[in-house]
């Protein structure tokens, strides 16, 4: 009855006539959404909880609206979850990567429509709204082929007539907590590697993103009702910090992957911890790329460019901070003034722009304050700084800033365009100084040295997860394992040994010899 009401409110809204508004009715119709939609899905779709409004975060107008979970829909939703783990996990492993095929399937079916919802819900440019998109149908084919692979070793015995094995077996259910600034693509590494592992998966998106969730679970659950299985394999729970804190407590959930921000995340790891659940942690990045003076220039120039304005430096792998040697500086920052005047800012659907908005008015507010703490401690502004107030959405100028590199704002995660410019003159340093911030998510050198090229990526380099040369900070590939170090959580996602996270590794012994020998040669006899 409520559902009902709200839905009524909500279609009688004086929602805008723009040829935005008319792009956004056409996106929503092509994934099954309208102006008001159920965000809880375990098998069937509700919702009890409150109705949060999608907001596009370069116009202000209201996209569409989602009824969450109350805390009631999520304890049933991990009734069926657990339910449905047990089913899924009695299916072989290379059928349960056929399902996840055929779900890559869907997905690229719907690759333009949920492309373009992330950029008005989100607020990236279109072509990384669908990049997000085929992210998801990356790693999905990798899953699928994960699916016949995941594989233990045999280990010799010290003991005649014994078989040491070992076997990895599923969890059982793995919470994904996600933010706004991915709202598929995180999800997708997390749910495509975690099922076919054999584990159901609930799923809390973001709020602000919550149209995505919804779309995308719906994709996802018309896969397995059409091959007959529960479609709780793939719950969604809509929510905000009750309906996490609730996942993260909740002894049914068996891993939860959480990726947000390091104070948040610090929560979840701490409550999964007093209950001795798992957890996976993808927490903040302060990345940094150190341009020595042997670098290919140009090279460097268009690789912090995209690093650092790319989705409005709401990755958490963009470039915050820049050392450039001495001999190099004042040409580097030269050029980079000048290939940030040619950014076009604007509405993230429109060709050619590079710059889309900050997702909320806070993330503008906190762009300002950054600004702001620049010049207090002593920093420059050497290129924008200001806000567009005079723009409908959360617009601001990409900003480049020279600072110290000890400067407290420095060491602060800004979740918005603003790269910190530094001066160095020997390369330990610089490396000292990426390394002296409480995040360790990514780095990358530029140089043509070989000999600084290892040192980078050795013992005494980089002290990150991803450490890159000669390329940017963020765009990582799906092959490999996502995450970073201190403060930034130490989980992996994605590629390489991620997987082994999603599954409980069991050491097994089999003795067929008729004898008792005990290990290490002891008697008890």
């Amino acid at each position: 009855m409520f559902a009902q009401s709200s839905a009524r409110l909500l279609r009688n809204r004086a929602f805008s006539t723009s040829a935005a508004h008319r792009t956004t009715s056409v996106t929503l119709k092509a994934l099954g959404l309208d102006a008001y939609n159920l965000g809880v899905y375990n098998g069937t779709w509700g919702g009890n909880g409150n109705i949060v409004e999608s907001v596009n975060p370069a116009t202000g107008e209201v996209i569409g609206a989602v009824q969450q979970a109350n805390l009631t829909d999520l304890n049933q939703t991990l009734d069926h979850a657990t339910r449905a783990a047990k089913v899924w996990r009695s299916v072989p492993a290379p059928k349960r990567g056929e399902i996840v095929r055929q779900m890559r399937n869907a997905l690229f079916a719907k690759i333009e429509p949920l492309g373009k919802l992330v950029a008005l819900e989100m607020g990236k440019i279109l072509p990384e709204g669908i990049g997000e998109v085929q992210e998801y149908i990356d790693i999905a084919d990798y899953a699928v082929g994960l699916s016949r692979m995941l594989n233990g070793q045999v280990v010799p015995s010290e003991r005649a007539g014994h078989m040491m094995m070992e076997v990895w077996n599923p969890l059982g259910v793995v919470g994904v907590i996600s933010a706004f600034n991915f709202p598929v693509a995180v999800y997708g590494w997390n749910s495509a590697i975690s099922m076919v592992c054999g584990n159901s998966v609930v799923w809390k998106g973001a709020p602000t993103t919550a149209l995505t969730s919804v779309a995308v679970t719906k994709i996802l659950a018309e896969v397995l009702e059409t091959n007959n299985l529960p479609g709780a394999i793939c719950s969604l729970a809509s929510g905000g910090a009750e309906i996490g804190n609730a996942i993260a407590q909740d002894k049914r959930v068996n891993l939860v992957s959480f990726t947000g921000s390091t104070n948040t995340g610090r929560t979840v790891a701490l409550a999964v911890q007093e209950r001795f659940g798992k957890s996976l942690l993808e927490l903040g990045g302060n990345n940094a790329i150190i341009v020595h003076n042997d670098a290919d220039i140009d090279l460097a120039v268009r690789s912090v460019l995209f690093a650092a304005v790319g989705t409005a430096g709401q990755r958490c792998t963009t470039t915050r901070r820049l050392f450039l040697h001495a001999d190099i500086h004042d040409t580097f920052i030269e050029r980079l003034i000048k290939a940030y005047g040619q950014i076009k800012i604007g509405n993230p659907l429109e060709s050619g722009i590079l710059c889309g908005p900050l997702h909320t008015k806070q993330a503008v507010a906190a762009f300002e304050q950054g600004v702001s703490d620049v010049k207090a401690q002593g920093g420059k502004i050497l290129h924008g700084g200001n806000a567009l107030h005079h723009l409908a959405g959360n617009f601001v100028e990409p900003t480049i800033t020279s600072i110290a590199h000890d400067a407290p704002v420095v060491h602060r995660e800004i979740f918005a365009p603003i790269l910190h410019t530094i001066k160095y003159d020997d390369i330990s340093e610089a490396v000292a100084w990426n390394n002296e911030v409480g995040q360790g998510l990514s780095s990358s050198l530029f140089t043509t040295s070989p000999e600084k090229m290892f040192n980078w990526i050795g013992p005494e380099g980089s002290d990150c997860g991803i450490v890159n040369v000669n390329i940017p900070t963020n765009g990582a590939e799906i092959g490999g394992a996502f995450g970073g170090e201190k403060e930034t959580g130490g989980g992996r996602e994605s590629g390489s040994t991620a997987w082994q996270q999603y599954m409980r590794r069991q050491t097994c012994t089999i003795n067929y010899s008729g004898m008792l020998p005990l290990a290490q040669g002891i008697k008890f006899e």
